[in-house]
């Protein structure tokens, strides 16, 4: 595990009454791991030296947890135990009966406790899902929307590839229309239904007009109604009134539906701190969502500014955004001023956005200076009429120092951590948890501030400590 987590749970233990050793030693008994396997710890102990591993206990987090919630040390029963049969898994070449169960009864049916790393070993299921999920999303189905994106979660979270219909036996979020689905395409390599979709004349044009920034499902319901079919018939149809961010979405359309790069993003990152900076030099300005898990593509960058320190400045994003303009950085903003009001949260949407004050805007960013030589000489160019900068999506959002690591996981996980994040905290510990804060409804306490002593830390953590988030 990272050190900052390891840190913190061994902080926690201790100020729970825990004896935990930084180093290992002769009083040591368990030996506690995060995403790492039997053979690995086995490999880290013959590296220290020693002998005999027989005479410590190898168990996985959730032991540890498991103990803090109870207040004394539970059990190490087979489920916390880490097994050497756990670092096999199946494959088509794997005979069934030397296939190892594989324990299909931890996988929670929650995303924020499982841990998805980058590598999906099953994207040909997921992509399936996604399209399918998609499809409902723009029939404004949220029941069967929710059931391919939840199945299309858990495939992503498994290490091997799904060959067969018993290697998802036990696994949660697996409905009849999921299995159905699975089912044809371990049989016959695709989906059928996923192909059907992709060939439907209304799903071709709901894609395309929902490509473009500021147009969304009620939009396009709206011009598919009117016969429209494609985004040139659109631009062409002369009695349609545009939005302004509508305008600025067909304008920059081929620079925002193309991937942004992380070096790009790293650029943009760049600017961002820079200009709060000139008006704040405290703040804290964070990438967050898909960049900050690690991908290395995105459509839009996003982030969060927060000023530790006493001072706040009310104004910071129209400073911002007015120097963006005197440099002709800004192509595009639209600013939404807080609505944070304390009295009307937390909100019980599962989906709900937060209340802080944002900005979307899109940037240009300058490209790398052109190299004349890869132009064909013989061919007069303009050099002058050579577009040397790219639209960039940009999200700013400003939150108060107290509140910022609520937004920080809110707005780096993706759309399906956050809804089961927010499930699991309703549902499993009685809480509700938005990007303002954890409100423990039995005690009726917001705890809205992170404190800052260390016997202090429970109250805060007790919902964190059960999730395994791990998407880089």
């Amino acid at each position: 595990m990272g050190m900052t987590r390891r840190t913190f749970l061994m902080e926690l233990a201790r100020s729970k009454g825990f004896r935990v050793e930084s180093e290992l030693s002769d009083s040591v008994t368990h030996i506690v791991a995060e995403n790492n396997s039997y053979l690995e710890v086995l490999d880290w102990l013959r590296g220290q030296a020693v002998g005999d591993s027989s005479r410590f206990e190898l168990l996985d987090i959730s032991w540890l947890t498991a103990c803090m919630e109870a207040g004394r040390p539970v059990d190490s029963e087979m489920k916390y135990r880490l097994m050497e049969q756990a670092d096999r898994y199946p494959t088509s070449n794997t005979p069934e009966s030397e296939v190892p169960l594989f324990t299909a009864s931890k996988v929670s049916q929650y995303s924020c406790q499982r841990k998805t790393t980058l590598n999906n070993c099953n994207k040909k299921f997921t992509d399936a899902f996604e399209i399918m999920a998609e499809n409902y999303e723009f029939k404004e189905n949220e029941i069967l929307c929710l059931e391919f994106l939840r199945a299309a979660s858990v495939l992503k979270c498994l290490p091997f590839p799904v060959t067969r219909m018993k290697d998802i036996q036990g696994l949660p979020c697996m409905g009849d229309q999921v299995r159905d689905v699975i089912e044809e395409i371990i049989e016959d390599g695709e989906s059928s239904r996923a192909k059907d979709v992709l060939n439907d004349e209304r799903y071709k044009s709901f894609k395309q007009f929902t490509s473009v920034f500021g147009v969304g499902v009620k939009t396009s319901e709206k011009w598919f109604r009117m016969g429209l079919r494609t985004l040139e018939e659109v631009k062409a149809d002369k009695t349609l009134k545009l939005s302004k961010m509508q305008r600025a979405g067909f304008l920059y359309y081929e620079d925002l539906v193309s991937f942004v790069s992380k070096a790009e993003a790293d650029a943009v990152s760049l600017i961002v701190k820079n200009t709060v900076c000139t008006f704040l030099p405290d703040a804290l300005v964070t990438i967050t969502g898909g960049f900050r898990r690690g991908k290395k593509i995105g459509h839009d960058i996003d982030f969060l500014i927060t000023n530790p320190g006493p001072r706040e400045d009310d104004e910071l994003l129209h400073k911002v955004v007015d120097l963006w303009k005197k440099q002709g950085l800004l192509l595009y903003c639209d600013i939404i001023e807080s609505t944070f009001v304390k009295e009307q949260i937390p909100s019980r949407e599962v989906d709900a956005m937060d209340h802080f004050q944002k900005c979307f805007a899109i940037l240009k960013l300058y490209t790398p200076s052109i190299d004349n030589s890869s132009y064909n000489t013989s061919k007069k160019c303009n050099m002058a009429e050579v577009k040397d900068w790219k639209a960039i999506r940009v999200d700013l959002v400003i939150t108060p120092f107290e509140q910022y690591a609520y937004a920080f996981l809110g707005w780096t996980g993706s759309r399906q951590f956050g809804r089961d994040l927010r499930r699991y905290a309703t549902h499993e510990r009685k809480m509700m948890l938005d990007n303002h804060a954890l409100y423990d409804k039995r005690k009726v306490i917001h705890m809205r501030k992170i404190p800052k002593q260390r016997n202090e830390l429970h109250p805060c953590c007790v919902l964190m400590l059960h999730i395994l988030w791990d998407e880089n």
